[in-house]
């Protein structure tokens, strides 16, 4: 992948896709058209078998484009596509988006700038702006080690430098659940930290049920594999206290609400899916 260099020519996004033709370019072309630049793109189509899909990856492959890469292979799940792209990278920061979400323009700058001022600084991410079936920003609460404890708060979208990725060996394909959360709480065991910046850096499609949903409703499950797999870090919670700005009752609510995650999964989907239907659906229903 050579060619004119650019402002972001030091980062890659690597597109994890499986049958997603529909929205495959459109996530492509944001990460291409960033502000300073386009950065190196690597769409690992990991076994896609939907001849519209096929048609896609071939005709982005078709494009001769030198910032963007194709990379096929047998299908390995989200979490193995993503990490075979990025050991093709050979460049210093990293970032995932899956193939049905969009970078904004901004995204790359905005992210980049809090690591560019500090050398120790493992990785950076936004908020999400949802489009779709919701509309509205998820604005969760800023990096707290403590926090990450028991609540997911970052998301799988987020510009991390090479060595975090080099720390972890990646997204581990066992977790077909929160497998970027598992992520994350391996890079704090490495010594890794992250940093929120104030901005939207992703848009999240939503369009029905997503592996997030089912992911949810498996979420005790999951929740335990993270504790067994991260028992070292769970271990160095008083530690990691005297990092955190909950105080004392915030960490309490932590450990006893957000870790347990008491509602079920289907009220919790109802209360989010109020909160964030769109605007012209809650004025039609309110004239009704």
């Amino acid at each position: 992948m050579t060619g004119t260099p650019s402002g972001n020519d030091d980062i890659a996004v690597v597109i994890a896709n499986h049958d997603y033709g529909e929205t495959l370019e459109e996530a492509v072309n944001s990460a291409l058209s960033q502000d300073g630049g386009p950065p190196r793109v690597i769409v690992v189509d990991d076994g896609s078998t939907d001849p519209h899909t096929l048609e896609v990856v071939d005709r982005l492959e078709a494009r001769g484009d030198a910032h963007l890469r194709i990379v096929r292979q047998a299908n390995t799940g989200a979490a193995g596509a993503r990490n075979a792209g990025m050991r093709l990278a050979d460049t210093a920061y990293l970032l995932a988006l899956d193939a049905d979400d969009r970078l904004p323009a901004d995204a790359l700058t905005t992210m980049r700038a809090p690591l560019d001022a500090d050398p120790a600084l493992g990785f950076a991410y936004g908020r999400m702006r949802f489009f779709g079936t919701w509309e509205g920003e998820m604005v969760m609460p800023g990096y707290d080690p403590y926090a990450l404890l028991y609540r997911h708060t970052i998301g799988m979208t987020a510009l991390m430098r090479r060595e975090v990725f080099a720390a972890t060996g990646g997204f581990d394909p066992e977790f077909r659940g929160y497998e970027d959360w598992e992520h994350w709480l391996h890079a704090l065991s490495a010594g890794w930290r992250g940093r929120r910046v104030d901005a939207v850096t992703l848009e999240y499609r939503r369009h029905g049920a997503t592996v997030n949903t089912a992911a949810r409703k498996a979420y005790r499950h999951w929740y335990r594999r993270l504790r067994r797999k991260h028992a070292a870090v769970y271990a160095r919670r008083r530690e990691l206290a005297r990092e955190s700005n909950l105080g004392a009752v915030g960490r309490l609510v932590h450990r006893v609400y957000w870790g347990p995650r008491p509602i079920p999964a289907a009220v919790e989907a109802r209360l989010y899916a109020l909160v964030f239907r769109p605007a012209r659906r809650r004025r039609s229903d309110a004239a009704d």
